[in-house]
Formats: structure tokens, C-alpha cells, sequence
């Protein structure tokens, strides 16, 4: 098994049924974690990746009604070095 972390932002504010439907989503073979941060807005989920990947928990996650704006990035992008000796 290969766990593996992603994080979606989302927009709105999900209802009682989405919140169903995303407890329900934690019985799918595979997913191990999920977990919602209101304030961020931005849901973070762990699974197993040989069974499941980022595009498929992402159409999961619209499935249970969560409107997914965009999946965010877990590792910040690294500034580039730039070789000022010449």
C-alpha cells in the first residue's frame, strides 16, 4: 500500500447531505482519511494509491456534492537559483 496525500479547494459552504455523502465517501476501498478545514476551505484527503488517484478522488468528492474549485499544491513551488557568477 502507498498512501498518498491531496488537498482540494472548494467554494460554498457544503450542507448537511454533502456532509453525508462525504462520511459515506470515507467507506470507499481505499480512501483512508478525510478530513474538511472550514476556515481554508480546503479538503485533505489521504488514499491509497494503487487502488485510487488525485482524479479520482476529485470526481469522489464532486460526486458527493463538495464544489471543487482546484487542487492545491501540498509541497510550495522552490524559488529558482539563479547563477549570478560569471
Amino acid at each position: 500500500m502507498t498512501t498518498v496525500d491531496v488537498e482540494f479547494r472548494y467554494e460554498g459552504e457544503p450542507g448537511a447531505a454533502v456532509a453525508l455523502a462525504l462520511a459515506n465517501a470515507k467507506d470507499v476501498y481505499g480512501i483512508r482519511r478525510l478530513s474538511l478545514n472550514r476556515v481554508e476551505r480546503t479538503v485533505r484527503v489521504e488514499y491509497d494509491a494503487t487502488r485510487l488517484n488525485a482524479a479520482t478522488v476529485g470526481g469522489l468528492l464532486k460526486g458527493a456534492g463538495l464544489g471543487i474549485v482546484e487542487e492545491v499544491a501540498l509541497i510550495p513551488e522552490q524559488p529558482v537559483a539563479v547563477d549570478t557568477a560569471q
